[in-house]
């Protein structure tokens, strides 16, 4: 919906008082309102396009004078986005509804353009920005925030951030999980990889996390969606249990000598099996110059780099 981005886009930035402005949000306004197509279930991205510019419209500093029109109008998009927000409900407790019952695979994966599709070569997205599958994510996840503060971090751990959803997604199908595997994400936080992983195969997946309060709330959020098969440990990765993994991940969660432990550590477990290494960020160069280390196919900068043991 370009016309409307850049629509949204320029009333934001321009005068709100200005009468040619508010005619013209009056009109999208409007237009919104009478989009049927914008409300079906299967309109995610263009709704979370949409909500994410008016919110961002109603979070700019307003005159403390508007006027009757102006404050009608505020009204109207405030109604719209709490329609687009009850929508997107509704098709969250169903996917996490189907997810409960063991169904979730099918679900969460409708929503994944196939890498190398049409849909997936006109909405590139790189590096490590968010789009509207995270949106999607976090709606059906629905991860409780941390109740406190995490604690300093250790040297050489990296401050955490979330696996961009599409990168989950893209790891999964590359490293062909399924039951037979175990997949450990080293540095889980609050447990994207391994949750999502859990949903759309039939491996068994494992979050290792140095953080107490992130482990907590990955557990609170597979329990309440029935995921037995994702659990999560309170551990430093240099020390844990790794003796059951096939597949593991690493998304740059710390560097330095620490790296080099926990490398050292899985050359070991290769050295008793085949393993998998999937990584993302500045880790992947090294970890692409372990001599024990095959690269699957090209490398790509910004998507999730796949190694087997050799």
């Amino acid at each position: 919906m370009p016309s409307r981005r850049g629509c949204i886009a320029g009333i934001t930035a321009g005068n709100r008082n200005d009468r040619r402005m508010t005619s013209v949000l009056h009109n999208l306004i409007s237009e919104l309102e009478q989009d049927d197509l914008l409300f079906e279930p299967n309109r995610l991205r263009e709704r979370s396009d949409v909500l994410d510019r008016l919110e961002t419209y109603l979070a700019c500093d307003l005159p403390q004078d508007l006027d009757i029109q102006g404050v009608e109008l505020q009204g109207r998009i405030k109604a719209l986005c709490a329609s687009i927000e009850a929508i997107d409900g509704r098709l969250y407790q169903s996917i996490r509804q189907d997810i409960q019952r063991g169904e979730g695979a099918r679900r969460l994966l409708e929503w994944v353009p196939a890498v190398g599709s049409d849909e997936h070569a006109n909405n590139p997205v790189g590096g490590d920005s968010y789009d509207y599958l995270d949106v999607l994510i976090s709606g059906v996840l629905q991860i409780d925030e941390p109740d406190a503060q995490a604690g300093e971090l250790a040297t050489e751990m990296v401050f955490y951030q979330p696996t961009p959803a599409r990168h989950i997604f893209d790891m999964v199908g590359r490293s062909a999980l399924n039951e037979h595997d175990v997949l450990i994400d080293l540095g889980s936080g609050l447990g994207h990889v391994p949750l999502l992983a859990a949903i759309c195969t039939g491996a068994r997946c494992i979050g290792i996390e140095w953080e107490p309060i992130y482990v907590d709330c990955a557990r609170r959020c597979a329990d309440a969606l029935n995921l037995s098969r994702a659990t999560f440990i309170q551990q430093d990765a240099r020390t844990a249990d790794l003796s059951a993994g096939t597949v593991f991940y690493l998304y740059t969660p710390f560097t330095g000598t620490m790296l080099r432990d926990v490398l050292g550590r899985l050359k070991g477990e290769a050295a008793k099996r085949k393993i998998r290494i999937c990584t993302l960020g500045p880790c992947t160069a090294t970890v692409a110059r372990e001599s024990w280390l095959e690269a699957v196919g090209v490398q790509e900068v910004h998507r999730p780099a796949l190694f087997h043991s050799v």
